[in-house]
């Protein structure tokens, strides 16, 4: 989900638009934030190395 949503959406996501990618997934954590965050992280490093 989150490959295809980089690819669909680019390198420079918002909170707000991961957050609504997500929203059909299930997830028992606390509030998605780790994996918001790791989403971002992840998109600004295939930014890195698409430029590469």
């Amino acid at each position: 989900t989150a490959v295809d949503l980089v690819h669909r959406k680019g390198h420079e996501l918002s909170e707000e638009t991961i957050r609504e990618e997500l929203e059909g997934n299930l997830c028992r954590c606390t509030g998605y934030q780790n994996i918001v965050q790791s989403i971002a992280a992840g998109a600004k490093a295939m930014a890195k190395s698409d430029l590469a």
